[in-house]
This record gives structure tokens, sequence and C-alpha cells, in this order.
């Protein structure tokens, strides 16, 4: 009896185990997604942190950074230090535009006098001296030749070699000579004094220039002439009786207004 006791209890398991077997075709429901819960409250404020200290660098020097957010007030103006050395000169800048025309200016005045001559202010001469002979020395030259002499008859006088002023003015006066032999030259007015314009040349046989020449105000009669001075000359000098020529000039710039 106990056989077929133990017989029927492995018939039900099997039974039981053959009807809890899934067929490998089935398949499960999937779930349904859960709802999203509610926001929670937002946390409390934490305290404020106490202000750190301020940044250092190499050899405790404060950080220019942290200097700026440490300002502090204005002090008082100190006084003025000494002024710096000059810069440099900048680059030229681009030319400006051209301004506008001026206002055309006042008529010029004439030169003439009340006489209404043409000649006045037109005052010029120029000579020239041909004769070998070594000027004299502190003496007036005489000239032989006229290019020159206006207005006439002329304000040159060729023969004892003075230029009087007739016309009170500015005037220009210049010379020339040519020579082989050393030679000193100035021209001497009475509007000078003492105080003579010399030029000098040293020659070595060999033809050279020597010129020179001044302005003067000359007033009415005063004379200009043209002179030799001794300075470094030799006896063979003064006698030297080779070709020489000698051009003295001169001409009226402006005359005096009245």
């Amino acid at each position: 009896m106990g056989k077929y006791y133990g017989l029927a209890v492995v018939v039900g398991v099997a039974l039981l185990l053959s009807t809890g077997q899934c067929n490998v075709n089935c398949k499960g429901v999937d779930g349904h997604p859960g709802q999203a819960g509610g926001k929670g409250r937002d946390g409390l404020p934490g305290q404020k942190g106490a202000k750190g200290e301020p940044a250092l660098m190499d050899n405790n020097v404060v950080d220019a950074a942290t200097l700026v957010t440490l300002r502090g007030n204005i002090g008082t103006r100190g006084p003025q230090g000494p002024m710096g050395p000059k810069g440099y000169r900048g680059v030229l800048g681009a030319p400006g535009n051209p301004g506008p025309p001026g206002q055309p200016g006042p008529d010029g005045q004439s030169i003439n006098h009340n006489d209404g001559s043409s000649q006045q202010g037109k005052v010029a001469f120029s000579v020239i001296r041909t004769t070998s002979t070594y000027p004299p020395y502190n003496k007036a030259l005489t000239y032989q030749e006229t290019a020159v002499n206006t207005p006439a008859p002329g304000h040159f006088d060729l023969g004892n070699g003075y230029f009087t002023c007739r016309e009170p003015g500015v005037y220009y006066f210049v010379f020339h000579a040519v020579a082989k032999a050393s030679m000193c030259l100035r021209i001497a007015s009475e509007a000078l004094g003492q105080d003579k314009v010399g030029f000098c040349n040293y020659n070595k046989n060999v033809d050279q220039v020597l010129s020179g020449s001044t302005v003067l105000q000359l007033t009415a009669t005063q004379r200009v002439w043209l002179e030799s001075f001794y300075d470094m000359q030799t006896d063979t000098d003064r006698r030297d009786n080779r070709d020489k020529k000698i051009i003295f000039s001169g001409f009226l710039i402006f005359p005096n207004s009245d």
C-alpha cells in the first residue's frame, strides 16, 4: 500500500510541473511608467562668509588688481613735479588745404619827386680804370672809361674819382679788380668816416680777381670813392706796371621817403 502512495505522489508532482511550464512563445505585458513626483521645497540660504584678506605678491607687495578693489578716498593734490625732458619731434603732418586768396594790397607810391622828373630815383654808375700803373695809397682812384653814369650829366666825376650823392637814399656799391700783383682796395665814404670797407688779395704772378661790396645810407653831398691801402704789399708790387683793370659801380636801391 505504501508503494502505491509514493507512486501517486510522483505522478502528482509531474502533473504539476507540466501544468506550470510556459510555452516558449508566450510574452508578458510591459508595465506603465510611473508619475513624476512633486517639486521639493527650496533650501534655506546659507550664512554670509567673512571677508578674506588681500592677496599678497612676493616681498609682501599688494597685487595691483587687489588695490583697485580696495580704492580709498581721493587725497589732496600734491605739488607739481619737475618738468621732464623734451620729447622727440613728431612726424610732419599732411599739408593743409590752400587758404582763400587775400585782399588786393594798396596802390604803390611813385618814387618821383614833386618836380615830376622821370629821372628822379634812377641813379647808377659804372666806371673802368684801365691804366697799368699801381693805384696810389689812400687816394681816390681815377678812371679812364665810363660804362654808365645816369642821370645826365651823372653823379660820378670821372676826373677825380668821386661819386657825389644828389638823391638821398640807400645805395649799393661794388668793385672788381684783375691784376698779377698783390692789391688792397677799400670803399671809402664820408658816410663811413674811418670805418672803411677793405679787401685784399695776395697774388703769385697770376691773374686774380679781387672784389668787394657794401650798402650805404647817404645824404645829399656825401661822397663815395675807391682807394688803395697798404697792408702787406712790397715795393715790387707798387712798381708793378703790368696790365690791370678795376671796375667801380654803384646804384640807388631806393630813395629816402619824404
